[in-house]
């Protein structure tokens, strides 16, 4: 971790701009990444990357990691759910992943979309093109990618004020009493993992989940999840911090939970509000076979009991 005291020159100057300053090594791009992804820290909080400084605020913060990457189109067969000449709404399979990042080998959802259109936005740099939001690799479901910076834009907009709401079906373990609830907790890097996330006060994002229970079984519970932010890993921490989490999921769940090879989460439902026709649209996508299977298997074996 590098420490760095800002002097009487920082005054006003952004937080990105300056970290290039510090090393000419790493590109604009990849210390704003860094500082999305909370390896940046000013007077110990973690800030956005248009985060002004001031004299004597101090910075902490790891270097960027350099890793070569090409995206190359590869044609997919995506389950291609709406698309227009402004955004296409993709039904994600479990196992893809949507854009490159550190430690990516396979084929992402990025290489598919650049094979089936002809413009994808590029706000979010060469290595993310048209993705407005994600979901994680062995999470399945929907998301709205942009064709155009216009369409970009608008629907970053609607992430940040909510008017973009996402719904997901989960099976967690153990049973929940409650009908319905709220879990407001705080999501940041884990400092003993940084490849996970936890609820933490400490460099930490505000992070909103609501559930609705669906039906409750001996073991495990059918829920509705409606995230209210977007944060990395948001569901699948939050579940594990009221002690109830995914089935399956190999970081966050139950080690030895035998009743699926990976999580059961998936985007269900997404609406937002078309950049160019302003009209309200919604679009559904059914449960994958997997986890319907294990629902029938837990309604013939085990019973619902409620």
């Amino acid at each position: 971790m590098t420490r760095y005291i800002c002097e009487k020159e920082d005054d006003g100057v952004r937080i990105d701009k300056k970290l290039l300053e510090c090393s000419e090594d790493y590109s604009r791009t990849q210390w704003q990444r860094a500082i999305d992804d909370g390896h940046v820290s000013v007077n110990g909080k973690v800030v956005k990357a248009n985060y002004k400084l001031r004299e004597n605020d101090v910075i902490e913060y790891e270097e960027p990691t350099v890793q070569e990457m090409k995206v190359d189109p590869i044609p997919m067969d995506l389950d291609i759910i709406y698309e227009d000449d402004d955004v296409i709404v993709i039904n994600k399979p479990k196992g893809l992943v949507v854009h490159p990042g550190a430690g990516t080998k396979e084929p992402t959802l990025v290489s598919g979309l650049l094979a089936h259109c002809r413009s994808l936005s590029g706000v979010n740099g060469e290595f993310r093109p048209g993705i407005v939001h994600r979901i994680d690799k062995n999470t399945s479901g929907l998301l709205v990618c942009a064709k155009n910076d216009r369409a970009h834009h608008l629907l970053a907009a609607q992430l940040e004020d909510r008017s973009l709401s996402r719904k997901y079906y989960a099976l967690v373990s153990g049973v929940i009493q409650e009908e319905s609830g709220t879990i407001d907790a705080p999501i940041g890097r884990d400092p003993k993992d940084r490849t996970k996330m936890t609820v933490t006060p400490d460099h930490s994002k505000p992070a909103v989940t609501e559930f609705t229970v669906l039906k409750r079984y001996r073991e495990y519970t059918f829920i509705e999840c409606k995230l209210k932010t977007g944060r990395t890993h948001q569901i699948r921490v939050h579940m594990k911090f009221i002690k109830h989490p995914i089935a399956g999921d190999p970081e966050y769940g139950i080690r030895k939970d035998a009743l699926a090879e990976s999580q059961l989460l998936h985007a269900h439902e997404i609406t937002f509000i078309h950049p160019a026709t302003k009209e309200r649209m919604t679009f559904e996508a059914p449960l994958p076979e997997e986890f319907r299977k294990v629902l029938e298997y837990l309604d013939q074996r085990e019973g619902a009991v409620q």
